[in-house]
């Protein structure tokens, strides 16, 4: 797929915010500071188009991105930042499972790991929820740049069985300084946007609770 023009649209808090229209969308689900907004730049080459912190937490609304005119990619709320207020994070868990279990547009997650870190009980509990419901999804370990070739490979192992990963299931390693496994996700991407729309069921889940 090959990035022709990307612009935000809206941010949103529940589903009357949302888009109008049919639009497919991608959304992209992780930890606070795992690199979401850098991920999402360096997908669209574009520099600033969201908002990028180097303090957790500052994505709290759903953030839509108009690509090719022909998508959204859709930047949900992190989840996991110990010092945002419990009440807080209460939101943030309603808005994002508000989404996740209502939007029809939806086609796939993109769900992001830290490569330098094991996966947490909360990323843990957000994979098993995607598989649970048949939800497209694949992981993305970022911030691979920043680690050996040999600590990345262990680091993948580490999050394959961890999560646990069947075989078959994406996992990809991703740097937004570097480029490496922007072209293999745009590509995974391209398919779930193309690909019909499923049907959604409402359920309840757990991640963003305290445990």
């Amino acid at each position: 797929m090959k990035i022709k023009c990307a612009e935000f649209v809206t941010s949103a808090v529940k589903a009357a915010d949302y888009p109008a229209g049919e639009l497919p969308e991608v959304a992209l689900a992780g930890r606070s500071n795992v690199g979401k907004s850098s991920l999402l730049n360096k997908l669209v080459n574009r520099r600033g188009l969201a908002r990028t912190s180097n303090t957790p937490g500052r994505t709290r609304l759903i953030n839509f991105f108009r690509v090719n005119g022909d998508f959204h990619l859709v930047d949900l709320p992190g989840y996991g930042y110990a010092k945002v207020p419990l009440q807080e994070k209460e939101v943030w868990r309603k808005m994002v499972e508000g989404y996740l279990n209502s939007r029809k547009n939806l086609k796939g997650v993109v769900m992001l790991v830290d490569s330098r870190h094991p996966p947490t009980a909360q990323d843990i509990q957000m994979y098993e929820w995607l598989k649970h419901r048949g939800v497209e999804a694949a992981v993305v370990a970022t911030k691979a740049d920043k680690n050996s070739r040999s600590r990345l490979l262990q680091s993948l192992k580490t999050i394959r069985a961890a999560l646990p990963l069947a075989e078959g299931d994406l996992l990809l390693p991703f740097s937004s300084v570097t480029g490496q496994g922007r072209e293999e996700l745009l590509e995974i991407i391209g398919r779930w946007v193309a690909s019909e729309s499923r049907d959604v069921r409402h359920e309840t889940w757990d991640v963003g609770r305290e445990t």
